[in-house]
C-alpha cells in the first residue's frame, strides 16, 4: 500500500496478498509482514485465513519467531471473534503462564478478553503485565502506556477506586480530555441517546481519541532513514569506496541520521523510522535493480524498501529507552540529549 494511501481506501484482500507475496520472496521478513497480512485478513472478515497465517508462522518458523507471544496473541483475539472461545481462551491462558516482557501480547489478550466483557479476567491480565513490567520502573516506557490506560479504562468499568498505577496512566496521558471523563462508562450510554448535543460532544471526544491511530493507518510504512551498525559501515565503505563520501566516519554517519530526522520532524513529518542495513541485503537489493552498488542513489530507495518490509523502529525513543544507535545508553543521555534539553 502506499504510504499515501487512506486507510477506507484500502482494499484489505489485495494487500494482504501482496504481503503474502513479498513474504515469500524475503523470508527473513516474513514475520513483519504476514502479520501485517493477517490484519488485513481481520479487516476484510477473512478470519480463517488470518489463522492460517498466524498458524503459519508459528508452525513453520517458531523458534525463530521474534516474538512468537505476540504471533499467539493475535491468533487468540482473532479467534474469539469467530466463535472459537475455548481455543482463545486456552491461548490466553498460557500466555499469562509464560508472563512475557514484551508489553504488546499483555495488552492484545487482555484487550480481547475486555472485549467479550470480561471484565474482572482484563483487570487481572492488565495489573499482572503492570507488576511485571513496571514495577520499580519510574519512567514507564511508550509501549508500555497502553497497559497502564487498558488497566485504568477498566477499572472505571469496574466502579474500582484510583490507585497509584492509575496516577500513572494519568502522568503518561497526553489527550486534553482527562482519563477519567475518556473513560467514563456514562460515555457508551451517549452515544445511544436521542438528543442531538449530547451525540454531537461524544462525536467530537471520539474524533480526538482517533486522530493519531487513522493518521498512523492512513500512513503504515513510516519514512525511514538508513542506518548502518559501526561493522557493516566498515564492511560497506572498504567494498565500495565510492560511498566514503557519504560516509566519512561512523560518527558523523550518527550525527547525520539523528540531524536528519529532526529536521524532519520539524517539518511536521509523521510516522518517521530507522531501518538498519546490512551489505548482504543492500548488494542483494542493488542486483535486484540491475545496477551497482557503489551507486549512491541506491541508498534511500534501499532504506524505503526495508521499511516496507516492516524492518524500521519508530524515532524517536522515549527518553528512557535504549538509544537507536546501539550504544545501550538511554535515548535522552545519548542521540537525545539535544532533544531532551529543549
Amino acid at each position: 500500500m502506499r504510504p499515501d494511501t487512506p486507510a477506507e481506501n484500502v482494499d484489505h484482500i489485495n494487500e494482504a496478498a501482496r504481503l503474502e507475496r513479498t513474504a515469500d520472496r524475503y523470508p527473513e521478513d516474513a514475520e513483519a509482514l504476514l502479520l501485517r497480512a493477517a490484519a488485513h485478513r481481520e479487516l476484510a472478515g477473512e478470519r480463517p485465513a488470518a489463522t492460517a497465517l498466524y498458524d503459519r508462522l508459528l508452525t513453520s518458523g517458531g523458534a525463530d519467531l521474534d516474538n512468537p507471544h505476540l504471533v499467539r496473541a493475535l491468533k487468540a483475539s482473532n479467534l474469539w471473534e469467530y466463535g472459537h472461545e475455548a481455543e482463545a481462551r486456552a491461548i490466553i491462558d498460557g500466555i499469562r503462564t509464560a508472563s512475557p516482557r514484551d508489553p504488546a501480547p499483555w495488552v492484545i489478550v487482555a484487550e480481547a478478553l475486555e472485549a467479550h466483557d470480561e471484565l474482572e479476567q482484563a483487570h487481572e491480565t492488565f495489573t499482572e503485565a503492570v507488576r511485571l513490567l513496571l514495577t520499580g520502573v519510574s519512567e514507564p516506557p511508550r509501549a508500555t502506556h497502553p497497559l497502564l490506560l487498558g488497566r485504568h479504562r477498566v477499572r472505571r468499568m469496574l466502579g474500582a477506586a484510583h490507585d497509584e498505577w492509575d496516577a500513572l496512566a494519568d502522568s503518561v496521558h497526553r489527550l486534553p480530555i482527562g482519563l477519567d471523563e475518556l473513560h467514563d462508562p456514562k460515555r457508551v450510554w451517549s452515544l445511544g441517546s436521542e438528543n442531538p448535543e449530547e451525540l454531537e460532544a461524544e462525536i467530537l471526544r471520539l474524533r480526538a481519541e482517533l486522530g493519531a491511530y487513522r493518521e498512523a493507518l492512513s500512513r503504515p510504512f513510516p519514512v525511514a532513514v538508513l542506518h548502518w551498525p559501526t561493522d557493516e559501515l566498515a564492511e560497506l565503505t572498504q567494498a565500495y569506496p565510492d560511498l566514503a563520501e557519504e560516509y566519512p566516519s561512523y560518527e558523523a554517519h550518527l550525527g547525520t541520521i539523528e540531524a536528519a530526522l529532526r529536521e524532519l520532524a520539524a517539518s511536521g513529518t509523521p510516522n518517521l523510522g530507522i531501518v538498519r542495513g546490512t551489505v548482504p541485503s543492500y548488494e542483494a537489493f542493488a542486483a535486484s535493480e540491475l545496477t551497482s552498488p557503489s551507486d549512491a542513489s541506491l541508498l534511500p530507495q534501499y532504506a524505503t524498501t526495508l521499511a516496507a518490509r516492516g524492518r524500521a523502529v519508530a524515532w524517536p525513543p522515549e527518553r528512557a529507552e535504549a538509544c537507536w544507535c546501539g550504544s545501550g545508553q538511554p535515548y535522552g543521555e545519548c542521540h537525545g540529549v539535544q532533544a531532551s534539553s529543549h
